[in-house]
């Protein structure tokens, strides 16, 4: 099972304990949120790149050329 670390500070004691089911669901709860959100972003990236090559052929110029116009 997962744990967590708990440290005082005070102290400076750690304490290794396992997580709670409740702790467990919300972390995994939290990673598949951030695998929605990054695949989201990655389909985003996708999106403009292809936008962004359909744009440089339909004005008939290479990215190095729209880089020079852009500058």
């Amino acid at each position: 099972m997962a744990t967590k670390l708990i440290v005082d500070c005070s102290t400076g004691e750690t304490t290794e304990v396992e997580l709670t089911a409740e702790e467990v669901a919300e972390r995994e709860a939290m990673a598949e949120e951030y695998a929605t959100q990054k695949a989201a972003e990655e389909a985003q990236k996708a999106a403009d790149a292809t936008a962004k090559s359909a744009l440089l052929k339909k004005l008939g110029i290479t990215q190095e050329e729209a880089r020079l116009l852009l500058s």
